[in-house]
């Protein structure tokens, strides 16, 4: 639980993803102002990367940064020499072999490599031997550490996990095989996404937590990585310097670390509220609702089965609806719904008779 100010974190990431997209050049800069038009590029990103994305900025949006398409880091990939490309991914060992593949086939014209948290010193280095061997560094215009590893959801309303959920959950956290070096990747991964949201944010927070659980651990964690980057003043990433997503701040907001033992029930409470039964009873995740039609079994006649259509809707904030009625008693949106649906009747009705006398007005 955090109190953020100012900004909201959706809004930081989103600024900090279009950064990225616009090559890691300011929006608002010279350079970027004096550009007539936006550089097409292409993106690539990891399954991780896409989940960061896809909830912020929408396929027209990507258009409208240059990105004329985009592309799965482990998918198969055609050469595109000309165009520069961008890559957003996690620095897995796997991840940075796929990119080495890449420099050998010399698929882009140019490479600009973002990595969704710090990648180690031993990857980077593999990297530059990669490109050495490639013969493509001068290809390689910029490697940056995002850090951007969470999903913010809402205003107000980030989460960690990614599609591969299981790794991180109540579940793996608390299973009583679970070994200590299982439970420490666990405890850095979540320490990375807090790190990465504080970076985000270029603010250091107070850090309050219970003693003797997995919540003290967290807080231990981030704590020290927080104090070790404090250190190298030359280095830190809570300053002023642009090319970092946050802005120096002493107005330190509040974290407080719980964990979910203290408050079990809590989870297992189904509300009736539009979103909580949106999760409840659909296919919501990271504000893209999946509704699957049901068709008849089959036609009149006894035809052949009909194919199941899958229908996707956004849910963010740019769905004014949904904005306004989320937390709302599912009676509530109801009758929201018929105003919404008998305002729409009229407007259209005032159109057709708008039509009719314009056509008897011309007769």
């Amino acid at each position: 639980m955090v109190s953020m100010a100012a900004s909201s974190v959706r809004e930081k990431q989103i600024a900090a993803i279009r950064r990225m997209l616009t090559l890691n050049v300011q929006i608002g800069s010279t350079r970027a102002s004096n550009a007539a038009e936006p550089v097409w590029k292409i993106l690539v990103y990891d399954r991780c990367g896409q989940d960061i994305i896809s909830p912020l900025i929408s396929i027209k949006e990507l258009r409208e940064l240059g990105i004329t398409l985009h592309l799965l880091l482990h998918s198969n990939r055609e050469p595109i020499p000309d165009v520069p490309v961008i890559y957003f991914v996690l620095p897995t060992d796997e991840n940075v072999q796929r990119i080495t593949q890449d420099f050998r086939d010399q698929l882009y014209d140019s490479y600009y490599l973002n990595f969704v948290s710090a990648i180690s010193r031993q990857r980077l280095e593999d990297l530059a031997a990669a490109s050495l061997h490639a013969n493509c560094v001068s290809q390689v215009h910029k490697v940056f550490d995002q850090y951007q590893n969470f999903i913010a959801l809402d205003d107000d309303v980030f989460v960690l996990r990614h599609q591969n959920s299981d790794f991180m959950s109540y579940y793996a956290i608390n299973r009583g095989e679970v070994k200590d070096t299982e439970m420490d990747s666990i405890m850095d991964s979540i320490v990375d996404g807090l790190f990465s949201v504080f970076v985000t944010f270029g603010i250091v927070p107070v850090i309050r937590c219970p003693k003797g659980n997995a919540a003290e651990m967290v807080a231990v964690k981030l704590d020290k990585k927080l104090r070790e980057n404090l250190r190298d003043a030359r280095n830190s990433l809570f300053t002023t310097d642009p090319t970092h997503s946050g802005q120096f701040s002493f107005q330190r907001p509040l974290l407080v670390v719980l964990d979910r033992n203290i408050d079990l029930a809590t989870p297992l409470h189904h509300t009736w509220t539009y979103q909580a039964l949106a999760h409840d009873v659909l296919d919501l995740n990271l504000n893209r609702l999946r509704v699957v039609e049901d068709p008849d079994n089959c036609s009149s006649g006894g035809a052949r089965l009909k194919a199941k259509k899958t229908k996707t809707y956004d849910m963010g904030p740019k769905d004014v609806f949904w904005a306004s009625h989320k937390g709302s008693p599912f009676p509530t949106v109801a009758e929201a719904v018929q105003e919404k649906l008998e305002s729409y009747r009229t407007e259209e009705e005032e159109i057709k008779r708008l039509k009719i006398a314009m056509v008897c007005g011309s007769g």
